[in-house]
């Protein structure tokens, strides 16, 4: 194949912004998606995309897990096996990557999230932190990543209140939040009814409630780079599925109509990249090795190699390509693969009388409160690190995976029609979103037994969830609970997370780590700007640099992150070097 400026590994959220930002300063730009190309029509035209069978029962906008998979295991002791159905996460495939069937929840991360460590020792001295716990700096702060939240919200037109402009405190929005320059380009989402008994009753306790951010249009709206985008008809379809009507945020929403125009810009899809070439030194990438849809085997020359895939397949192919260290748990050394971790949610289900109408959703609408979150209380009397928010969403009501039912309901049957009937427009759920921190015991590795389609070694994760952060998780489920018995003539079912963790049934798709950022070597796979310290023309996007996970959906720090690694680029592509030395 004739070379190529950059080549980017994927083409969802990251892989869009890099090549708009990079083709605008002049770069030949080509994506590789092992999907397939979609767009809003007719992919995801609403005559056909609201099935729920289809798509959020048969998972057919996810990856097959017959063709790409990993294997897994709580514990070193354990043998890993395959996850032959998806289900704790739903890694996508397609053009759009996770931006098409993401929820819209677009938070930024708390400003000490991004030193915790120098934070917690800090505020609670070293001997806080669990010695197993591999708790990092991400080497960027808050204040450096601003603009780029910024502009990744205006990018998404993010509806939502500000709390917090310029330092100064606004009435309606999230006191706790970093400073923001400007508030939300939209105003919140209206209104639902359960939304509306959430924010009584977390009052009503002393707490207060706010309105979620939404990558979701409250209104018409237009981006910076002129992408017109519909307002949301709350159809209560956003959270695996496509967005029929331009309102959910997307690549194809907001960035595409525009770089699809332009003839530096390339893409190809159903081409599975299954390694990253470098030189006979190893310090320098280039191109890829990609399968097409016909099983060739074809080797991409370029200049530049970005890994914008999902976080487990980035640290997958580091792995297979044999760049930087793998990561050794027995002796906490090593990068690649190092700082797993995941998210930990539960919930508190809600019966009352009051008619909510559930089926009137959009994927962020909701309210919340974040007095739980970070570091926004003091550790000290609970002995753990870390936190979440607390928020009833009102995602939808479909029909065959969105009800909730009392705890002793029947479970099929005319014993459990009758408990639908009874509960369905008057039920909600409040749920609790954790963070997780990383352990010297999570991890991911390449398997020794189980092979891909390819012949390459699988990916294994080995993870569980820890006391601290099932602590944390029950700390937080309390306090759902005191919302949900404030709200009048209510009874609640306490769901409160278990250990060991289940790979099986849904939970999120947050998975982060294993290709983590910092400014030491021995840490982490890339510098502060995503730049490998082994390959310097080799950088790795997405949450797979998250030193840990903070208690908030990522994609709107992915999405400020890829802004600030588009900047170090272009002057990376001026003065070809390391950005960062040690």
């Amino acid at each position: 194949m004739p070379p190529v400026d950059v080549v980017l590994v994927g083409f969802g959220w990251t892989a869009s912004i890099i090549a708009q930002e990079l083709t605008d300063a002049g770069v030949q730009v080509l994506a590789l998606e092992r999907g397939a190309w979609r767009d809003t029509v007719p992919d995801f035209a609403t005559d056909h995309i609201q099935d729920e069978l289809r798509y959020a029962v048969r998972k057919q906008i996810f990856e097959s897990p017959e063709r790409e998979t990993l294997t897994f295991r709580n514990n070193a002791s354990q043998t890993a096996l395959p996850m032959r159905h998806l289900g704790s996460f739903l890694p996508a495939a397609g053009v759009g990557g996770a931006g098409v069937h993401w929820n819209g929840q677009c938070w930024r991360f708390l400003p000490q999230d991004f030193q915790i460590r120098t934070h917690t020792e800090q505020r609670y001295g070293k001997d806080f932190i669990p010695a197993d716990m591999n708790l990092q700096d991400w080497g960027v702060t808050y204040e450096e990543l601003e603009p780029h939240y910024d502009r990744f919200e205006y990018l998404c037109g993010v509806s939502g209140q500000a709390g917090n402009v310029g330092g100064q405190l606004v009435a309606g929005g999230n006191p706790f939040e970093g400073p923001r320059q400007r508030g939300y380009p939209l105003p919140p989402l209206e209104r639902s009814a359960s939304t509306v008994l959430f924010d009584k009753a977390a009052r009503e306790v002393g707490f207060k409630p706010f309105p979620c951010p939404a990558a979701n249009t409250s209104r018409p709206y237009r981006n910076p780079l002129g992408v017109q985008m519909g307002q949301c008809t709350y159809c209560g379809y956003c959270e695996w599925f496509g967005c029929g009507n331009y309102s959910k945020a997307s690549p194809q929403t907001t960035i595409l109509p525009v770089l699809l125009r332009k003839d530096n810009f390339h893409f190809r899809t159903h081409c599975n990249v299954t390694r990253v070439n470098t030189d006979s030194t190893g310090k320098r990438a280039t191109g890829v090795t990609y399968v097409d849809v016909d099983g060739n085997q074809i080797e991409q020359p370029a200049q530049m190699v970005v890994l914008c895939a999902f976080a487990q397949h980035n640290v997958h192919l580091l792995l297979l390509s044999k760049i930087g260290q793998p990561y050794d748990p027995v002796s906490n050394t090593g990068v690649v693969g190092r700082n797993y971790a995941y998210q930990i949610t539960s919930s508190v289900d809600v019966f009352q009388k009051e008619r909510l109408n559930p089926f009137m959703g959009a994927g962020a609408l909701g309210q919340a409160i974040d007095e739980f979150n970070g570091d926004n209380f003091d550790h000290g009397p609970h002995g753990f690190i870390g936190g979440g928010y607390i928020a009833l969403w009102n995602t939808g009501g479909r029909p065959i995976l969105q009800h909730h039912l009392p705890q002793n309901a029947p479970k099929w049957g005319a014993g459990w029609k009758k408990a639908m009937q009874e509960n369905y427009l008057t039920a909600c759920s409040i749920a609790t979103h954790g963070s997780v921190m990383s352990y010297r015991s999570s991890y991911l590795d390449l398997d020794p037994t189980w092979r891909d389609v390819y012949g390459n070694p699988l990916l294994r994760l080995t993870f569980d969830f820890q006391p601290n952060e099932l602590t944390m998780s029950g700390f937080l489920t309390d306090k759902a609970a005191q919302i949900g018995r404030a709200i009048p003539g209510a009874t609640i079912h306490e769901k409160k997370r278990q250990g060991p963790y289940s790979i099986v049934p849904y939970q999120t798709t947050h998975n982060t780590g294993g290709a983590v950022m910092g400014d030491d070597p021995k840490t982490s796979v890339v510098n502060r700007y995503l730049q490998s310290w082994d390959v310097p023309n080799l950088w790795v996007m997405g949450a797979s640099v998250f030193p840990q996970n903070a208690g908030y959906n990522p994609t709107g720090t992915v999405g400020a992150l890829t802004f600030w690694s588009a900047e170090a680029m272009k002057r990376y592509l001026k003065n070809p070097g390391p950005l960062v030395t040690v």
